[in-house]
């Protein structure tokens, strides 16, 4: 089917998105396939053709390629099948020559064939709250991905069949074209560089040797995971093609907001209202603890508002070592709104008795507005 558009076989415009190029594939290799038609020659030939055209054209590179050259893109290469010498034997002889000298960067020497690829990473974005990030957890997850299918054991191939070497580069998995001067080599458009190509595709993974199906995984959440950590899933990402090694999967993490407290790495910050009164006199504060304990902060006399007071060892707790940051607690002096009669009689009282050494920065400020402005 060499002579044939691929574009008319799967019945798109050449403008086709991939998606477009995909469910055109589909459609034709159910309606064609041999277990749907069996003993049809016809059909047989058209399944054949249906994945012919879309091993060339799911592919960008050999899409573009096949754009903009044609099947002559793919002949120009072949370079085995005649008994006389022409231009194509020609050129495929200095291709030798350079291997010969300079080894696998212009053929490697024993052929080019390409090793299947690894099946893709994949991301997954979880959510924890702060008290998860503290203690740490393991949660399931259920993502749909990519697997091998259990039907030709990720083979592509129908059971009981397998692959045959591909007739365009004779197993060597790349074919040769000749621009100006040079010889340059790249991945065989037919079978995309694996040198063979499966004959009677699997019915259940139409020849991808892997399906999509929902899987279920343990995820170990660490203590001291912040936003932005990574945990890596070694082997379950997608499924590689034809039986390749699977991806990996990458759990990132997001640390939601907090109604109590603000997080910087290691740090624990928190702002804490108290009364005038117990920053006047000083005092004990409680603040609980993410672990379920509660945290004493001592309040020296005479805070002021903004003064922030550490306490060491009561933060989070250090991804994967030893130990925990701190906690920094600011202090925000309240005033009080309602006053009842005989708070307001003692607060005159004590306005009465004031000195103005009893708020030194208040005493400073008017002392140096007396001296600019002579009032």
């Amino acid at each position: 089917m060499s002579g044939t558009d691929y574009y008319k076989i799967l019945g798109v415009d050449k403008k086709a998105s991939d998606a477009e190029i995909k469910k055109a594939y589909r459609k034709l290799a159910m309606k064609y396939h041999p277990d749907r038609n069996p003993g049809d020659a016809e059909a047989e030939a058209k399944f054949k053709a249906c994945n012919e055209a879309y091993e060339c054209l799911k592919d960008p590179q050999k899409r573009a390629a096949y754009d903009r050259y044609g099947h002559e893109a793919f002949i120009q290469g072949m370079n085995g099948g005649g008994g006389g010498r022409g231009p194509q034997s020609d050129f495929a002889d200095i291709g030798d020559i350079f291997e010969t000298i300079f080894g696998s960067a212009f053929g490697g020497g024993g052929g080019a064939r390409q090793q299947s690829r690894r099946g893709a990473d994949l991301r997954y974005d979880m959510q924890v709250s702060l008290e998860e990030a503290f203690d740490g957890k393991s949660t399931e997850i259920e993502i749909e991905v990519s697997q091998s299918c259990e039907t030709c054991d990720g083979s592509g191939a129908s059971p009981g069949t397998g692959e045959r070497q591909c007739n365009l580069c004779h197993g060597r998995g790349a074919v040769r074209a000749k621009q100006g001067l040079f010889v340059v080599e790249r991945p065989c458009p037919t079978c995309g560089g694996r040198g063979a190509v499966i004959e009677d595709p699997c019915g259940e993974c139409r020849g991808e040797g892997r399906v999509d199906r929902a899987q279920r995984l343990e995820v170990d959440i660490p203590p001291g995971v912040d936003t932005g950590t990574r945990i890596r899933l070694s082997g379950k990402g997608e499924a590689g093609a034809r039986g390749a090694p699977p991806g990996d999967l990458y759990i990132f993490i997001h640390v939601k907001p907090h109604t109590l407290f603000e997080r910087e790495g290691t740090t624990l910050a928190t702002r804490v209202p108290v009364s005038f009164t117990t920053a006047a006199l000083g005092g004990t504060i409680d603040i609980p603890d993410l672990d379920g304990s509660t945290n004493s902060v001592d309040i020296p006399v005479g805070i002021q508002s903004g003064k922030q007071l550490r306490v060491r060892g009561a933060g989070m707790p250090v991804l994967q070592g030893r130990g925990r940051g701190d906690l920094v607690v600011e202090i925000k002096v309240e005033t009080p709104t309602k006053l009842s009669r005989k708070q307001k009689e003692i607060l005159e009282q004590f306005r009465e008795t004031e000195t103005g050494e009893e708020c030194p920065e208040s005493r400073s400020f008017f002392s140096k507005l007396k001296d600019a402005f002579g009032t």
